[in-house]
């Protein structure tokens, strides 16, 4: 199999030429999928089993069947006994091999149906199904046409998932087509490639990164230091590897004449000389926009390619879970409050009940990053109108605290250029911390309503349960921290 091609294959070496031969020859080296990676893998499963409900009547070709070559067979056999829908055709040559989402015969003869879970006809996708197509080519199957399935961004959800509005279909033949004599000296050249036993050079470059994160980042990357010019914040990828290329791999290679923007001079100086930056004029100005009570607030969102209740739209945002802690003097201490949505059901109607009892009338309402928790409050607001006047009274007035760290009012060289509070919380209040949290980011919280969801009456929801309150209420106390430590700074001047 070491000489054998798949289509994901072909498409690795697309990417890389050296990733594939890692593959085949030392697949050891390779950093498996995490987490994350493997739900975006399930969800591109769950969206093509929805699609084929617009081809009903179809066979599947399970992917399991036992010999690996019976799929193959199968496959010939359901075309020869007339079948006009296949679900997961699998083909083969003796090199090259593909699973076709959808296998439909039309009027004008086979089609092709791919299936992403994408919202629009990116280039990698266009090259996946360039490949199939030439695939299937070399197997001598006739291919009349080819059409790409992706997710309608702009679907919303009635009572129940209307299943052809969630996707648009679009004829790629013209392009298929078009790609096809590349893809012929490309496959000849991965093939020379993979049968060459001798590890190929190959220099970093955006290919490491785009379009995907390379699996072999970690063995190919080993040299870089943890933190390095990869680390300037706010520079374009391709002007980062034209330094590397250069030779400036660390912040102090950085030449003093090179055109950088004032904070990523910022960034430099202060990793060389760990001198922090505190403007107390504008740290004052804004510590004057904030009024008590103060409720500091966090929601916590899940999303996905087939919105799951009357009135999403695929990828939004839709929150489950707040934290918020109070505070009504200076003098006072938080009192924490929060959310926790019931798997089984649509949480956002219960979610922002609460945030209305819960927030006082005319408090200053903290936020890190107002652009999000705004978004959230003003579609809750747009949902409920019984709840309208109030949520839209906690949105006018929230306060963003990511700001002064955002514009560099406050900067410690610990923040190693980020403004992210997982970085500003380490660096201000180091006391404080996310790493012994089971649950310890936003996307794993997500990940993890989400298996709730699909498993309401798992026994181990108890525990995931404490681990999302754990997590999201962290959230409201580092920004009563970092507060405090505003509150300190502008004190001590």
């Amino acid at each position: 199999m070491r000489h054998f091609l798949s289509k994901s294959q072909m498409a690795k070496g697309l990417q890389c030429e050296k990733a594939l031969w890692l593959l085949k020859h030392k697949k050891s080296v390779l950093t498996p999928p995490d987490i994350m990676q493997q739900a975006l893998f399930d969800q591109g499963h769950e969206v093509g089993k929805v699609a084929q409900e617009l081809y009903p009547g179809g066979t599947l070709v399970p992917f399991d069947m036992s010999p690996f070559n019976a799929k193959f067979d199968y496959t010939q056999s359901l075309i020869n006994d007339g079948v006009t829908t296949i679900y997961e055709a699998s083909f083969k040559t003796q090199h090259l091999m593909c699973i076709v989402d959808i296998l439909h015969k039309g009027p004008d003869g086979w089609e092709l149906i791919e299936v992403k879970s994408t919202t629009s006809d990116k280039e990698v996708v266009l090259d996946d199904i360039a490949i199939q197509y030439f695939i299937l080519t070399q197997v001598g199957f006739p291919i009349a046409k080819t059409n790409l399935m992706h997710i309608n961004r702009d679907y919303v959800r009635g009572k129940s998932l209307e299943i052809a509005d969630l996707f648009k279909h679009l004829d790629v033949t013209a392009d298929t087509l078009e790609r096809q004599e590349k893809l012929k000296t490309e496959y000849q050249r991965l093939v020379s490639v993979i049968t060459d036993y001798n590890e190929p050079e190959k220099p970093l470059g955006q290919y490491c990164l785009s379009p995907y994160t390379c699996d072999a980042k970690a063995y190919c990357w080993a040299n870089i230091p943890a933190y390095s010019i990869f680390n300037l914040a706010g520079m374009k990828l391709d002007q980062k590897f034209e330094w590397y290329n250069k030779g400036v791999l660390t912040l102090d290679q950085m030449p003093e004449t090179a055109q950088i923007t004032e904070n990523q001079t910022l960034q430099i100086n202060s990793s060389l000389t760990g001198e922090k930056k505190i403007n107390l004029v504008e740290i004052n100005r804004f510590m004057q926009s904030i009024h008590y009570p103060i409720a500091y607030l966090d929601f916590e969102s899940f999303q996905g390619a087939i919105p799951p209740f009357e009135g999403s739209r695929p990828y939004q945002q839709l929150p489950f879970q707040h934290s918020i802690h109070i505070m009504n003097s200076p003098f006072d201490q938080p009192s924490h409050f929060e959310y926790l949505g019931d798997p089984k059901t649509d949480p956002r109607k219960d979610l922002a009940k609460d945030l209305c009892n819960k927030i006082p009338k005319d408090a200053c309402v903290l936020v890190y990053n107002a652009a999000f928790e705004k978004s959230i409050i003003k579609e809750l607001a747009d949902l409920y109108p019984k709840y309208e006047e109030k949520l839209m009274k906690i949105h006018d007035n929230i306060v963003d605290l990511m700001l002064p760290f955002k514009e560099k009012w406050v900067y410690y060289p610990e923040m190693k250029g980020s403004y992210s509070i997982k970085a500003v919380l380490p660096a201000l209040v180091p006391e404080l911390s996310y790493e012994n949290l089971e649950i310890n980011n936003g996307a794993i919280a997500s990940h993890t309503y989400s298996q709730m969801r699909k498993h309401p009456d798992n026994p181990e929801n108890k525990n995931t349960i404490a681990h999302l309150l754990s997590y999201c209420e962290l959230d409201t106390l580092a920004m009563v921290k970092l507060f405090e430590k505003l509150t300190q700074l502008t004190n001590e001047s």
